[in-house]
């Protein structure tokens, strides 16, 4: 065994993926998923560990030091097995696949890093977990104990194996049969269900819907804002769903969940109260609820959402945006060896910098003992013998407290935070993850070309074209999408979720700024998607293309996580383009999901909020409003910023300038020779042109809403 270990190096530093190129130095070997790395596991019938994590994964680092940097650890490793490592964002189908395997193994949810060992034949899990530690503690054994009882399980234990490994591949085929059509007769019980589940698992003293660790769940505050508005539209009332997802969004964004200095979200909250988060912040979190809060601000008019939306889409700007235009993935949570180290402050620091700031007459002691009472410097530290910021006590309560009005007082708490921000920069950075994906670019795209045009702001608009022509040049090669991109290379086939979400951005997009181009872009995607993707016996999206290599399951998976199914958004975003483009197989394709979809999201209501949205929104289509604007009259008279006036849920409004002849059905809507004009549409049926101003802001009023403070 020893002469063909010696042939075996660690390879990783021919990766692009910034975590494995985090592994390349380690004494194991590492190796990469691929074809040549399964054949030598098969050939040596030598188990493969697979190791799965991310760049920006504390628990990660925390057992890259302990056992993979350890020799004698690496050691027993490269003996006994064929060591993978996988970055789960680059290779989400493996994460996906035994992550399930883990759940199933083990009747527990997994997480990073998942630390699995495989058949080296057909890869089928023979043990799985996450973190192990160096020493057995809490629980769990040591690492290197681990690795010799799985090589004696291997060695005596055949027949218990592959018993497993049947009885897994049956649970796989019945996971598939049971997204087999049966007579779904489409209606509201569903959604009535969830919103019910989402009303008793609602936390009402701290907002969110769980216990600790607290993640944002974004698709559950998209549903709760969608159904009450669902219900307006039905002239019906729901206040306390509406209530769920604004106090909740209140919370997280004053709490330690929110960057208050830099902007942007971290990953979760370890405990109930929003205070202390997990530091790494990543894309995928900060693109649906910058779409959120920004909704929240157009529908409540609450500075708080306005700061929360305005610094995310700065810092995405700022720090998470390639000179070219593409979005990179995460920023870490641990910095000179220390997590949060970055984002926290000792007390001698903070009353340092803050008197000196007086002294200079840069910020006043009234200011300053204020912004300590609201962000907790009054109070004993709350991390680690420092303060991590921490919103105690409102903006609101602290002006009538102080008898000041509340933007003067906001403004003077701003100018605080921006000196600590600048007085923050001078630290040592959390290192980012520059690689750039297809699916998370999708979700960040529709999140800045919601901020563009809710919070009026140009600038995010332009961000979010760059990025859309960036994955446009650099991903779309022969009417095919890769997924990821590092320093201009793109790998990878693409997944569902990078068609999927890229098609929702790039619809949000258009609603900011028409652009033909992107319109037919838009279209081929969704082509691509429905013949690459689509199970043609079962309906709905399988997580891989029809090119992609065999795993040990396809996936076609309809229930929420950290981001939105796949197949929900595929399906919103088909049915969306499909009213808009006047394609009728676009609609009856996203029927088919839904069908696919129908006994789990019976099943499992709350788990599905996204796909529920989709289903609401099949069966009663929204508004579509096609304005076509003459360039020349804009200055004086701009429709689509008084469209923009208003927030609008169940519209979607397209502004085309009379120059521009779109593709289709769109072109039979002609411009007016010597005005504005607009279309407007429910499903398949269009209603009366709308000729003047007033007719314009009559249609909006009827279909906008607001909750004011």
């Amino acid at each position: 065994m020893a002469s063909q270990t010696t042939k075996i190096k660690n390879t990783l530093s021919s990766a692009s993926s910034p975590y494995l190129l985090q592994h390349k130095d380690n004494p194991v070997h590492w190796q990469m998923w691929n074809s040549e790395t399964l054949a030598q596991a098969k050939n040596l019938n030598r188990p493969i560990l697979l190791s799965i994590g991310y760049s920006a994964c504390h628990w990660c680092h925390v057992m890259a030091h302990e056992s993979f940097e350890d020799n004698k650890t690496a050691e027993t490793m490269n003996d006994l097995f064929i060591n993978i490592k996988v970055d789960k964002e680059e290779r989400p189908d493996l994460d996906k696949i035994y992550q399930n395997a883990h759940s199933m193994l083990t009747e527990r949810p997994g997480g990073w890093p998942l630390t699995v060992f495989l058949t080296p034949g057909d890869h089928l899990p023979i043990f799985a977990g996450t973190y192990f530690p160096v020493e057995a503690r809490h629980g769990l054994p040591s690492f290197r104990s681990l690795l010799l009882h799985i090589n004696d399980i291997w060695q005596t234990r055949q027949t218990d194996i592959a018993q497993q490994s049947r009885s897994l591949q049956t649970t796989y085929t019945h996971m598939y049969e049971s997204s087999k059509p049966a007579d779904a007769h489409f209606d509201h019980t569903v959604i009535d269900i969830a919103r019910n589940q989402i009303e008793k698992q609602f936390d009402s003293k701290n907002g969110g819907f769980s216990g600790a660790p607290k993640f944002p769940h974004p698709s559950i505050l998209e549903f709760s804002i969608k159904h009450w508005s669902r219900a307006r539209r039905h002239h019906q009332a729901d206040p306390q769903i509406l209530h769920c997802a604004i106090y909740s969004l209140e919370k997280m964004a004053d709490g330690g969940l929110f960057d208050h200095l830099g902007g942007g979200f971290y990953r979760y909250s370890t405990d109930e109260q929003w205070m202390i988060p997990h530091f790494e912040k990543m894309l995928y979190d900060n693109g649906p609820l910058l779409s959120l809060y920004s909704q929240a601000w157009k529908l409540h008019a609450g500075l708080l959402f306005f700061d929360a939306a305005r610094q995310t889409a700065d810092w995405v700007i700022r720090e998470m945006q390639h000179p070219d235009g593409g979005y990179y993935s995460a920023q870490d949570a641990d910095s000179e060896g220390h997590e949060g180290k970055f984002f926290a402050w000792k007390k001698d620091e903070i009353e340092t910098l803050l008197k000196a700031a007086n002294d200079k007459s840069m910020i006043d002691a009234g200011s300053i003992k204020i912004f300590k009472q609201r962000f907790g410097l009054n109070r004993d530290e709350n991390f680690d013998d420092s303060w991590h910021l921490h919103g105690y006590l409102s903006e609101t309560s602290l002006a009538d407290k102080n008898n000041i009005e509340k933007q003067q007082l906001h403004q003077q708490l701003q100018l605080i935070r921006q000196f600590l921000f600048q007085q923050r920069e001078q630290r040592v950075h959390p290192a980012t993850d520059t690689k750039i994906l297809c699916a998370w670019n999708g979700l960040m795209i529709h999140g800045m070309a919601s901020a563009g045009r809710l919070l009026d702001r140009p600038d995010y608009t332009e961000s979010a074209i760059r990025a859309a022509y960036y994955l446009k040049n650099h991903c779309w090669q022969e009417d095919a999408l890769s997924a990821s991109i590092k320093d201009g290379k793109a790998t990878l086939n693409a997944y569902v979720d990078d068609y999927a979400f890229l098609i929702y951005g790039l619809l949000e997009l258009l609603q900011s700024q028409w652009d033909n181009d992107l319109y037919r872009w838009t279209q081929q995607l969704a082509d691509q998607l429905l013949t690459n993707f689509e199970d043609k016996n079962y309906g709905g999206f399988y997580f891989t293309s029809n090119q992609h290599e065999k795993l040990i399951q396809r996936l076609k998976a309809f229930s929420d996580d950290a981001i939105p199914s796949g197949n929900a958004i595929a399906a919103l975003s088909l049915n969306r383009l499909g009213y808009l483009s006047g394609k009728q197989h676009y609609i009856d394709a996203a029927e088919r999901c839904l069908q696919s979809a129908w006994t789990a999201m019976n099943h499992a209501p709350v788990s599905h909020c996204a796909l529920l949205n989709t289903l609401a929104e099949f069966m009663v289509p929204p508004n579509i409003l096609i304005i076509r604007e003459r360039t020349e009259l804009a200055t004086k008279d701009n429709w689509q910023k008084l469209a923009q006036q208003y927030y609008l849920p169940d519209t979607l409004v397209y502004t085309i300038s009379a120059e521009q002849v779109p593709d289709g059905v769109l072109s039979e809507k002609i411009p007016a020779t010597d005005n504005h004009i607009a279309y407007p549409c429910n499903g398949l049926q269009c209603q009366t042109a709308l000729e003047s101003s007033t007719e314009l802001q009559a249609y909006l009023q009827n279909n906008s809403y607001r909750v004011l403070e």
